[in-house]
């Protein structure tokens, strides 16, 4: 029988767009089919295949988008967020490929569930680029967002810390104002997308703090002091407000997490 981790290899290892959401999708349905056994026999890569195109840039050197209000704009920020979810489905299936061995296996139940969410998100922002006249590839794109994972690679509260509980928070704090702006713009259908990618991103997060919060609740470890103990040594950015105080709550990671280290 696969096992589960030989699956998210996969996933990781394949850089073509339609063959790694394919590939996520049928993981996470022979996993949910009991097809695939809970064994953790070979390493994830180093580093998940990257598509010939988008262009990887440094940060410093990616174009300035705007804030959406023209159609080039709108375009230029779907494939930006388009970049993201691809990314995201590599660091779903890397964390249940790297870290599930440490968990009970609804660890791996949820980061599975994870990574499906985020191969649906990104073909949907995909076949919207398209709809636009664009598509994913023909803008360059953000270099660094695998950092997170391969500064966290042996430490899977610290990955637990960086990606769901810092990096995807900060979309539900930025995504209600882009939300907004598409709809003033007249672009309901993109707009709609957004809302169902910012719904199922509070769950994400909230995968994050049931986990961190398990693990420290096993150790007798307060979480908050911990999780800023992390991010101080994982994360390179500054957590800025405003924050999304609502959304976050519903995931679980309240202000006394952020508040205290928030610039």
């Amino acid at each position: 029988m696969l096992t589960i981790a030989r699956a998210c290899r996969a996933v990781l290892s394949a850089g073509e767009p339609r063959t790694k959401v394919r590939l996520a999708r049928e993981t996470a349905r022979r996993w949910r089919r009991g097809e695939l056994a809970h064994l953790f026999d070979v390493a994830m890569p180093d580093a998940p295949a990257r598509p010939d195109r988008p262009e990887l840039l440094p940060p410093n050197r990616m174009p300035k988008r705007g804030r959406g209000g023209s159609e080039r704009g709108r375009v230029a920020l779907l494939h930006a967020l388009a970049h993201i979810e691809f990314s995201a489905i590599d660091l779903a299936f890397d964390c249940a490929g790297r870290f599930g061995a440490e968990f009970p296996r609804a660890f791996v139940d949820d980061w599975i569930s994870v990574g499906v969410d985020e191969a649906m998100h990104f073909a949907i922002l995909d076949r919207r680029l398209r709809t636009l006249g664009s598509f994913y590839g023909q803008l360059p794109a953000h270099a660094g967002l695998w950092e997170a994972a391969e500064a966290t690679a042996n430490d899977s509260l610290g990955r637990l810390a960086v990606v769901p509980m810092v990096l995807e928070a900060r979309g539900l704090d930025v995504t209600p104002d882009t939300v907004a702006r598409f709809r003033t713009a007249g672009d309901e259908p993109s707009a709609r997308i957004l809302h169902r990618i910012y719904t199922d991103e509070i769950r994400h997060v909230g995968f994050g703090v049931k986990w961190f919060g398990q693990r420290c609740a096993e150790s007798g470890v307060e979480p908050a002091p911990l999780w800023r103990e992390k991010v101080r040594r994982y994360f390179r950015g500054v957590l800025k407000p405003p924050f999304n105080d609502s959304a976050r709550s519903q995931a679980g990671l309240t202000r006394e997490f952020y508040e205290v280290i928030a610039c």
